[in-house]
């Protein structure tokens, strides 16, 4: 019991003072996981304070998930996951670093085009145009599916005309497609499956909505079949989550044969594909060509996901979905009680971007702008990391993902850290699984926000500390 004795400073609720306190010794392991704290009315005594005081910090202990109370036995700790702690430290770099001190690291973990590309006077000169053209209008909430311009251009430059652009909802951004998604059809104890690994996001998204996950593992030209399909003979899936290009994090490619199988399993076995098109514009070699589930997909099966924000500006959170026909009605709903509308100014001054021919030609320069450097880290990652890790070539996309050698006692985790010591940053593979051990021997590297100097700096890094 000694070590829950303290001493007070006067300008701190005692409460709040005592929650750190026990907080710190669960964090530092003196009050080990699943132990029980002294009831309230002993520790009360102990400190010198009322009950009440030691309710509100065992509440808030709770609140911040250190703790949870057995009815008629007590309150008990609960550790801290190792994987919380370097989730929070990982973005936690992100919140709270700014420019100045990016510019001092090897930035390997972001994966969005450097802004100076951007080629930002288009995007003004249509910004403007919406100004000028719809005034006060430009600024005002729109219907719930977004603005009928950007639907309208969508179907017609995006899918020549193939989709009905009552089908298309605009959101904001890809994360919050898969979460409107996931409220339509996901309820409690549902099974969806997901590739393996797969994007932490929509993990993240699933496991809130506290659906049974299953994994797929992940063959060269995606999921295997047979292993997908015992799954689906023994459990009733709702949905199967895919990125079918430059899957994120491994940056492999379905093939089409593959996706078609795909296609005949949703319709014998009755679950929906939620397609979410991640990178698929940014490709590096000439015949790599682009066929989506969606313009595959002849039962209605697919719900497609396509966000702008990756490509554009992270800034600039749009992206659009396309509904079956039978969840128009739910998703539409799920919509309207996560936002009531995605920005208007945005969705305006997009619809010009595309209709003018900006985004096409955008797309082209960043294609041209990172072939060579995406081929300059493959080389260095094959000739610098030799046998310590074994390198994908996803040919297209913005990273790589990388296993650590069997005969290397190091983990992504402490490679992580060690990492972010010499100014790396890196992500680690553990976020991309649902039991994230699986993941302790792999990690990711991203291009976009380096030049080959910063490159080779990094890759020479990461080879030292391996």
């Amino acid at each position: 019991m000694e070590k829950y004795k303290m001493d007070f400073k006067e300008e701190v609720p005692k409460y709040i003072q005592i929650s750190k306190h026990i907080k710190s010794l669960i964090e530092t392991g003196k009050v080990k996981n699943e132990e029980k704290l002294p009831t309230i009315r002993v520790l009360a005594k102990m400190l010198s304070v009322n009950n009440d005081t030691i309710i509100s910090a065992y509440k808030k202990l709770k609140n911040e998930g250190y703790a949870y109370i057995k009815m008629g036995s007590g309150t008990y700790a609960k550790a801290k996951d190792a994987y919380v702690k370097l989730k929070k430290d990982y973005s936690d770099l992100f919140k709270k670093m700014d420019k100045k001190k990016f510019d001092m690291y090897v930035d390997f973990a972001e994966e969005n085009p450097c802004g100076e590309y951007f080629p930002i006077e288009n995007f003004k000169s249509v910004v403007n145009e919406v100004l000028t053209r719809d005034g006060l209008n430009a600024l005002v909430y729109q219907e719930t599916l977004g603005y009928e311009g950007l639907r309208n251009s969508i179907s017609k430059y995006l899918w020549h005309g193939a989709i009905d652009e009552d089908k298309i909802i605009i959101v904001s951004g890809a994360q919050q497609g898969i979460d409107i998604i996931s409220k339509a059809i996901v309820n409690i104890n549902d099974n969806v499956a997901v590739e393996k690994p797969t994007y932490s996001g929509a993990l993240s998204v699933f496991k809130w909505r506290r659906a049974n996950i299953f994994e797929i593992n992940l063959n060269d030209d995606g999921i295997d079949l047979d292993e997908f399909e015992k799954v689906l003979k023994k459990n009733y899936i709702k949905c199967f989550y895919t990125m079918t290009y430059f899957q994120n994090p491994t940056g492999i490619s379905y093939s089409t044969e593959k996706k078609r199988e795909i296609l005949k399993l949703a319709d014998k076995y009755d679950f929906y594909i939620i397609e979410d098109d991640y990178l698929s514009e940014i490709q590096y070699k000439d015949d790599f060509g682009y066929i989506s589930f969606k313009s595959l997909d002849t039962k209605d099966r697919v719900i497609y996901i396509k966000s702008f924000s990756k490509i554009f500006l992270p800034g600039i959170r749009i992206g659009y979905l396309i509904m079956p026909d039978l969840l128009v009605e739910q998703i539409e709903n799920s919509k309207m009680t996560t936002d009531i509308s995605t920005s208007s100014l945005m969705q305006r001054a997009l619809d010009l971007y595309i209709k003018h021919g900006y985004w096409r030609s955008y797309i082209s320069k960043i294609n041209s702008l990172f072939k060579a450097r995406y081929y300059y880290m493959h080389d260095k990652l094959e000739d610098i990391l030799g046998n310590k890790v074994k390198v994908n070539d996803p040919c297209g996309g913005f990273s790589f993902y990388l296993k650590i050698s069997d005969s290397i006692n190091l983990n992504c985790t402490d490679l992580f850290y060690r990492c972010k010591k010499e100014k790396v940053l890196i992500t680690p593979g553990v976020f991309f699984y649902k039991n994230n051990d699986d993941g302790l021997k792999y990690f990711k590297v991203g291009f976009s926000k380096t030049d080959e100097d910063k490159i080779l700096k990094g890759i020479n890094i990461i080879n030292s500390i391996l």
